[in-house]
């Protein structure tokens, strides 16, 4: 049950990435700065279609090594995951849940790193400065959802070590 809250989740997060990252490339000028001087200048900066498609690749990467295990596992693609991992376990289902929900955070990063990138090129509209928050935001989600595997991995190293003494 809970795996589908994390595929819900997923889901709405690539949904979020696809719509600003598209709007995000329809709004940035031919050549896309990534980084600026201390003068507002440009100091580095890439082809707007190198910026589109290295972020477009980038995303389906990281999407696709993070769903690949959480597909696995659902699925019991091999004889070690079902028995690791039956179907219709609590923690199964937690697993399926956080590694979508993982998959769901790294999608969120990349949105607000894109957004900076826009911030960077279209200073009218949002300063830089404002995203200090979001890169703080971004660490913090991370360990939460790291420390959260390490919870899961625990219980479910109890649970086969209860299991194995019966």
């Amino acid at each position: 049950m809970y795996y589908r809250f994390g595929k819900v989740f997923h889901f709405i997060s690539v949904l979020i990435f696809t719509f600003s990252f598209l709007y995000i490339y329809a709004s940035l000028s031919e050549i896309v700065a990534y980084q600026l001087d201390e003068n507002g200048g440009f100091l580095k900066s890439v082809p707007k279609e190198t910026f589109f498609y290295s972020g477009i690749i980038l995303f389906i990467i990281l999407n696709v090594i993070m769903i690949v295990p959480g597909k696995m596992i659902e699925n019991g693609s091999t004889v070690s995951l079902k028995r690791i991992f039956p179907k219709g376990e609590y923690l199964t289902d937690v697993m399926i849940a956080w590694i979508y929900s993982f998959g769901g955070i790294i999608n969120i990063s990349l949105m607000i790193m894109a957004l900076f990138v826009h911030s960077i090129n279209n200073q009218n509209e949002i300063s830089s400065n404002q995203f200090s928050f979001f890169f703080y935001l971004i660490p913090v989600l991370l360990v939460i959802w790291i420390g959260g595997l390490f919870w899961i991995l625990v219980q479910k190293f109890k649970s086969v070590q209860s299991n194995s003494l019966l």
